[in-house]
């Protein structure tokens, strides 16, 4: 793949002015590597498949061009015969994995668009809320719409929209899409989509469901692999903790440093209750986030925790992907993510457009062997650390790692399903902490 270069500035992107002038305005300054990579390619129409991280600009990356391409066929329409009435037709079509990214998406790519006087449509689609309001917004067709799988069938199985004069097609979050078990509803949407098309695919990591996917897809691709711009920004720690201490330890490290946020990861949807309670117990107030709750309920607390009325969230990994919150200044696991792919993901909210960002993982015993297995996959290798103390006692701890090998436990399964043997709870005291700076 194609090893970026340094940014040029984005007058020398080929960008159209009201493109430009919108940049300005959002103060953009310098293009990320993918973005002056990849942007004058997608404007001569090539096909794309971008390595990109998480905090990378990628969103950017393809709506600018789309943009500049829509608006520069409807100025031709005008000039020759007027726009034609086509229908319920879709002509850039955004397919991404979850539908907080859906919205975020359609919202960056609308206001890119601020200043080419209304002339591009933009229509998000996602489950979880009325399809009837969906099909109206439909009504007349759209020139882009980012959508989910699931919805996106459902909306062309009532014939609220057609596929067959897609020009451009995004697979935004390849990799995730297809590790959610898009796989069937990815090939039929692809079944309905000219052959003819400028396609651009953009993937986390390349495992080789991506890989067949490219191969089917792409003609020719521009290929481009890119590291996070901003990965030197984001400071990565881990602290071995007692398999009772965990909620001890992130309730103190919340309290101590009293960061303006915090987002906090687990693997369950229960465990996003139960720690909220713990919590809470302790004196700090945690909204939760995850699958089960109502697509009202969770655009609140997403719109809540980005404006800063929410200080901590505890969510699942649906919060992983996409999610762009302000200078967030901290991630914290509280478990593990089941994949190794993920916890980048994860640690991705933070340090993001060259903001100081912390990434913190909590683990026990149980968690020892996965984290290495992360790390190996990521190419890290990070310095285990204590928390003054919450210190592991390592006798017992060598006892029970002991236990799980002669047991045959899955030291790697990331939740941790261990026999409990110890019930130990650590008093904090604030005289032992005063002076404590470890994190800062």
């Amino acid at each position: 793949m194609t090893t970026v270069a340094t940014p040029a500035n984005f007058t020398e992107l080929g960008l159209i002015p009201p493109l430009l002038a919108r940049l300005t305005e959002l103060e953009y300054q310098q293009p990320t590597p993918i973005q002056a990579q990849a942007i004058p390619s997608v404007l001569a129409g090539r096909d794309l498949i971008a390595g990109a991280n998480t905090g990378s600009g990628k969103t950017a990356t393809f709506a600018l061009p789309l943009l500049q391409q829509l608006s520069q066929q409807l100025e031709t329409k005008k000039a020759s015969a007027g726009k034609n009435s086509q229908g319920n037709y879709v002509t850039g079509l955004i397919l991404v994995p979850t539908r907080e990214l859906a919205k975020q998406v359609a919202d960056s790519v609308k206001s890119y668009a601020a200043h080419l006087n209304g002339k591009i449509k933009t229509v998000a689609v996602f489950g979880g809320v009325s399809a009837n309001t969906q099909m109206l917004a439909l009504r007349g067709g759209t020139d882009i719409l980012v959508a989910t799988p699931g919805r996106l069938l459902d909306l062309i199985s009532s014939n609220a929209i057609k596929l067959d004069k897609v020009a451009t097609l995004v697979l935004d979050e390849a990799d995730r899409m297809l590790s959610l078990g898009f796989t069937e509803e990815l090939s039929a949407l692809l079944a309905l989509l000219p052959k003819k098309k400028q396609t651009l695919l953009f993937s986390a990591t390349f495992p080789e469901q991506v890989k067949s996917l490219t191969q089917e897809l792409l003609n020719n691709p521009f290929e481009i692999q890119v590291q996070s711009a901003d990965a030197s920004t984001l400071v990565q720690r881990v602290f071995t903790v007692n398999k009772g201490d965990k909620t001890a330890v992130l309730a103190y490290l919340i309290q101590q440093h009293q960061w303006r946020q915090a987002l906090i990861f687990v693997n369950a949807k229960h465990h996003c209750e139960h720690l909220a309670e713990k919590l809470a117990k302790r004196g700090i107030t945690a909204a939760v986030f995850h699958g089960d709750k109502g697509q009202g309920e969770r655009s609140r607390v997403l719109d809540g925790f980005k404006s800063g009325e929410i200080e901590v969230l505890i969510a699942t990994d649906i919060a992983a992907r996409g999610l762009d919150i302000e200078k967030l200044p901290v991630v914290i696991n509280f478990n593990l993510p089941r994949s190794p792919s993920d916890y980048m993901h994860r640690i991705g909210r933070s340090g993001r457009a060259g903001e100081v960002g912390l990434a913190l993982s909590l683990i026990d015993y149980e968690d020892y062997h996965h984290f290495s297995v992360i790390e190996k996959k990521n190419k890290i290798r990070l310095e285990r650390e204590q928390v003054e103390g919450f210190e592991v006692d390592e006798v017992e701890n060598a006892a029970l790692l002991a236990e799980l090998i002669a047991e045959n436990k899955p030291m790697a399964k990331p939740e941790g399903t261990g026999k409990k043997k110890r019930k130990k709870k650590t008093t904090i005291n604030a005289d032992i902490w005063a002076g404590h700076s470890e994190l800062e």
